[in-house]
């Protein structure tokens, strides 16, 4: 267990949800979530994907339902993965309907983008007779036009009163199991939307930066203002948009989690940015160990330093830290404490190993506590 300060942030408390397994809201964690990106009619692609999501962290994923065949695809797909899938459906009840039917766990909707409230009553009735949560997902760049002609563009308050009128149509029709979304893809847009919401309902948050770009942009982007409303105490469950693969959106959510100390999960890595000082190469050693530690699942951490300026004080406060010494001997330090001194060329092999040890003691322990 680490012994780095635990810096509480005080979430707001909202009504807890259920998306299958996996509990939204109350005092629950926080969920990262994704998207597919493959076809939905290609089975095997999108099953493959979800389970890759999965296994990097993914609490839920998304899956774009556009046509029939789409939605009845999910039968074969749920029956294949470990996590729950949220339908994302558009405009056309049916798709709501057949994806309740056939396993979806959550339908993403705008209910006044369903048509006429008979059938908004339909897809409300599938989900309760299978169980399905829903999500009221409001987008920027399709506001409905009522609200747009009175605003005149989007703005937060566009955004929060068409969440808070489509949130009225299914509590209307006694329907209360839901979360909601106010996305754009402009960060002070979408705080001020996220803020204002969050004063006026308690329903779970789920948090985004919609279409924020490519990985780097895209990144930042959601970094900026996800970790702005989590430190704030708002939000219940994440998904960082990216114009890249899934994978990558569920790395970044994770981590953003992991400096806030909202999620421990895996290897948190500590690492200077190397200069003149450094006794190894300590840039190419953290890319090494990335990869080596990604299969690691517990959380433990790791500090990387190159000299003895910051090395021992940031390796007091890790799992395992390492400074840079002369002649290739580094200080390894486990638990805050000096251990010895190791070689370059056994640095690598030496860390994963005690990382390895690390977690095979926490399961353990995990084991005993449970008995």
């Amino acid at each position: 267990m680490s012994i780095r300060p635990f810096r509480d942030i005080k979430r707001k408390y909202t009504k807890e949800i259920s998306v299958g397994n996996i509990k939204i809201g109350g005092n629950n964690p926080i969920a990262v979530q994704s998207m597919t990106n493959t076809l939905t009619t290609d089975i095997k692609s999108t099953i493959n994907q979800i389970n890759k999501i999965a296994e990097e962290g993914a609490d839920v994923v998304r899956v774009s339902c556009p046509d029939e065949k789409s939605s009845l695809s999910l039968k074969e797909i749920t029956k294949n993965v470990n996590i729950p899938v949220v339908a994302d459906i558009h405009f056309h009840y049916k798709r709501a309907l057949e994806a309740a039917e056939n396993g979806a766990a959550c339908l993403r909707i705008n209910p006044g983008n369903i048509g006429n409230i008979k059938k908004v009553e339909e897809v409300v009735k599938a989900a309760k007779n299978n169980n399905c949560s829903i999500r009221v997902g409001v987008n920027a760049g399709s506001l409905e036009k009522d609200i747009l002609e009175k605003y005149k563009e989007p703005c937060p308050e566009a955004l929060v009163e068409s969440a808070i009128r489509n949130i009225k149509i299914l509590e209307d029709l006694d329907f209360f199991n839901l979360k909601v979304s106010v996305k754009s893809s402009d960060v002070f847009l979408s705080l001020g939307a996220y803020r204002q919401l969050s004063s006026q309902t308690d329903y779970p948050l789920h948090l985004g930066i919609t279409e924020a770009g490519s990985f780097i942009p895209g990144s930042i982007k959601s970094s900026i203002g996800l970790g702005t409303l989590l430190l704030e105490g708002i939000g219940d469950t994440i998904r960082v948009s990216l114009s890249d693969n899934p994978v990558e959106e569920v790395k970044i959510g994770n981590e953003i989690l992991k400096s806030l100390n909202l999620k421990k999960r895996g290897v948190k890595i500590i690492s200077c940015p190397s200069c003149a000082r450094q006794g190894f190469n300590v840039i190419e050693t953290v890319k090494i160990l990335e990869d080596k530690l990604s299969h690691i699942k517990s959380s433990i951490t790791l500090s990387i330093i190159g000299c003895v300026v910051n090395g021992p004080g940031e390796a007091a406060m890790t799992d395992l830290g390492i400074t840079g010494g002369g002649n290739n001997n580094h200080m390894l330090y486990i638990n805050g404490n000096q251990i010895k001194k190791i070689e370059t060329p056994e640095m690598i092999d030496k860390i994963v190993s005690l990382i390895e040890k690390k977690e095979k003691e926490i399961e353990l322990k995990k084991v005993s506590q449970k008995k």
